[in-house]
């Protein structure tokens, strides 16, 4: 079964509804219900999504949500030799997406999905947006 880690952007996607990419996300997160692939997300996602929520939702809401959300997924722990990585590679211009890069190499993903390609142009795990996924993927089967 494909591995996939799925970015903090494309998690807001769907619990946020965003209108633009809700569909997308809707459609990817579908396929890890139905156990076609197997997602997973960094220990820091959940506490940036939590937090991004809060601003927009009650913080009850939010954890709720979450709690909903999390049996899609697996979350990676956050550990001292992610940080370490992330912080020592200057080809992230972005900590944050270090941190998710490294945490994909650490499960062995197969594949990143963000919206944000440009800021993992160095990663050796493929990368792809949402859209492009969906088009190289069989969602029927």
């Amino acid at each position: 079964m494909t591995k996939i880690l799925v970015d903090t952007n494309i998690i807001l996607d769907l619990l946020a509804k965003r209108e633009k990419f809700y569909f997308e996300a809707q459609q990817i997160f579908s396929l890890a219900d139905t156990n076609k692939i197997e997602l997973y997300i960094s220990a820091l996602s959940i506490a940036n999504t939590v937090y991004i929520l809060s601003n927009t939702l009650k913080k009850e809401n939010s954890r709720n949500i979450l709690g909903k959300f999390k049996v899609l997924v697996k979350t990676i722990t956050l550990s001292d030799k992610i940080i370490e990585l992330a912080l020592n590679d200057f080809d992230f211009g972005d900590f944050e997406d270090g941190i998710q890069y490294y945490s994909a190499c650490e499960v062995g993903c197969d594949l990143i999905i963000t919206r944000n390609v440009k800021d993992f142009k160095n990663s050796k795990i493929p990368i792809m947006t949402p859209k492009e996924y969906l088009a190289h993927t069989d969602i029927s089967s």
